[in-house]
C-alpha cells in the first residue's frame, strides 16, 4: 500500500501490442495484489481482447493509431492522437484517476497527454533499450521514468531520471521458474531452442535447419525445439522429418516455460520480452536482432547482452549455414562456456520486476 494507506486509482494504459498489454497485466496483477484499483486503457486492437478477457479490472477503450508511413503519415497521426487526448481528458475528468501508468506504445499517448493536462503524475515504463516516441516525447514532464536496459539512459535528456526496473513478466511464467538451472547430463540430448518471433522468422529458419541437417551428421544426440512463425510451419517440420532430426515444431507456443528449463541454447530475436524471459530461465543464447525492427533497438538490446557477456551476438546478415553448425558444435562441447553464458545472463535479469514498478507507482501518486 502506499506510504499513507490509502488505495489509488491506477490507470494503466497498455494497449497496442503483446510487448506492451503482458508487461502491464503483470504490473496490474502487482498493484491489485497491494491494494489498489487498477483501470486498464486499451487501444481497441484485436489482440487486446483476448489478452484481457480473463481479468477482473475495467477496461477502457480508447481508440489509438500509431505513426506510420514517414512524414506524411503525421497529420493522420496527430488527427487520431488529439482524438485520444480529447476522449482520454473527458474520461479522467469524471473519474481521476491518482496516478496513470504508461507502459511505452502509442496508445498511452493520448492518456499521458490527458492526465498531464489534469496534473495526474505520469509514470513510463520503456521495455527496449531505445525509447520510442511516446517515452521520448513524455520523458521530461512525467514524474518517474521507468526502464529495462541501462542503454535507455543515453537517449533521455535528464539521464540520472530513469530508474531500471526490469521488464514485468506474467505470473504464470514466473510460478514455473525452476529451482535451478538445467545441468545436462551426458546421456541426454543436447536441447536447442529456436524461435524469431512473430515477425522476420524465415531467415533464422532456414538458416537454421540447414546448419542442423549438417550438425546431425556428426552429433547425432541433438534435440530442437522450433517455434517457426505460421508461415514455414509445415516446411520446417517436413525438413527435419526428411533429415532424420529428433524436433518439436510449431508456429507458436504460449507455455514458454517447459521450453526454457529443458533448453541448453536459445537461438532468438533480441526483443524486450525474449531478452527478460531469457535472463530470469538463465537460458544462453545466441541472438539474432531482428534487421527492421524500429529504431534498430534490437542491436542495441543485444549489444547490452553481449557487453556483460550474458550472451553471444550475431547480425543476420553474417548468419551463415557453416558457421551456425560451427558455433552449435562449439557449445555442445564447451559446457563451461554455457554456464558462463547462463550465469551471466540470470545477474542481468530482474524477477522482481513487477513489483519494483508497482512501487514505483506508488511513489509516483504519493508526489503528485
Amino acid at each position: 500500500m502506499a506510504k499513507d494507506d490509502k488505495q489509488l486509482h491506477v490507470a494503466l494504459a497498455c494497449g497496442g501490442t503483446g510487448g506492451h498489454i503482458f508487461p502491464g497485466l503483470a504490473t496490474a496483477e502487482q498493484l491489485d495484489a497491494m491494494g489498489h484499483k487498477v483501470t486498464l486503457w486499451l487501444a481497441g486492437k484485436d489482440i487486446e481482447a483476448k489478452a484481457v478477457a480473463d481479468t477482473p479490472w475495467e477496461k477502457i477503450t480508447v481508440k489509438s493509431k500509431g505513426w506510420e508511413g514517414g512524414w506524411k503519415g503525421l497529420p493522420a497521426f496527430a488527427l487520431h492522437f488529439l482524438r485520444a487526448r480529447r476522449r482520454s481528458r473527458s474520461i479522467m475528468r469524471k473519474d481521476r484517476p491518482d496516478v496513470l501508468l504508461a507502459m511505452g506504445s502509442y496508445a498511452g499517448m493520448g492518456p499521458a497527454a490527458a492526465a498531464l493536462s489534469l496534473d495526474v503524475p505520469v509514470v513510463l515504463h520503456e521495455a527496449n533499450s531505445v525509447p520510442g516516441r511516446m517515452v521520448s516525447f513524455f520523458a521530461g514532464r512525467a514524474t518517474r521514468v521507468a526502464g529495462t536496459f541501462e542503454m535507455s539512459r543515453h537517449a533521455l535528456k535528464d539521464k540520472a531520471r530513469l530508474e531500471i526496473t526490469g521488464l514485468p513478466l506474467r505470473s504464470e511464467l514466473l510460478r514455473q521458474l525452476p529451482e535451478r538451472p538445467r545441468e545436462r547430463s551426458a546421456e541426454e540430448p543436447f536441447h536447442i531452442l529456436c524461435m524469431g518471433g512473430s515477425r522476420g522468422a524465415r531467415a533464422l529458419n532456414r538458416i537454421v535447419r540447414r546448419a542442423l541437417r549438417e550438425l546431425i551428421q556428426v552429433e547425432p544426440n541433438i534435440f530442437v525445439t522450433h517455434l517457426t512463425g505460421t508461415q514455414d510451419e509445415e516446411e520446417v517440420r517436413l525438413s527435419y522429418e526428411k533429415d532424420g532430426i529428433p524436433h518439436q515444431v510449431s508456429a507458436f507456443e504460449s507455455d514458454m516455460a517447459p521450453l526454457y528449463a529443458r533448453c541448453d541454447i536459445a537461438i532468438c530475436r533480441a526483443g524486450a520480452s525474449t531478452c527478460a524471459e531469457l535472463s530470469v530461465f538463465g537460458v544462453p543464447a545466441l541472438l539474432v536482432p531482428y534487421p527492421y525492427a524500429a529504431r534498430n533497438h534490437q542491436m542495441i538490446n543485444a549489444e547490452e547482452f553481449f557487453r556483460k557477456k550474458a550472451a553471444d551476438v550475431i547480425p543476420e546478415a553474417d548468419l551463415e549455414v557453416q558457421w551456425l553448425r560451427e558455433y552449435l558444435e562449439g557449445c555442445l562441447h564447451s559446457p563451461e562456456r554455457l554456464q558462463r553464458l547462463q550465469s551471466a545472463v540470470q545477474s542481468w535479469g530482474r524477477r522482481d520486476a513487477a513489483e519494483r514498478l508497482a512501487h514505483l507507482v506508488e511513489e509516483a501518486a504519493g508526489e503528485g
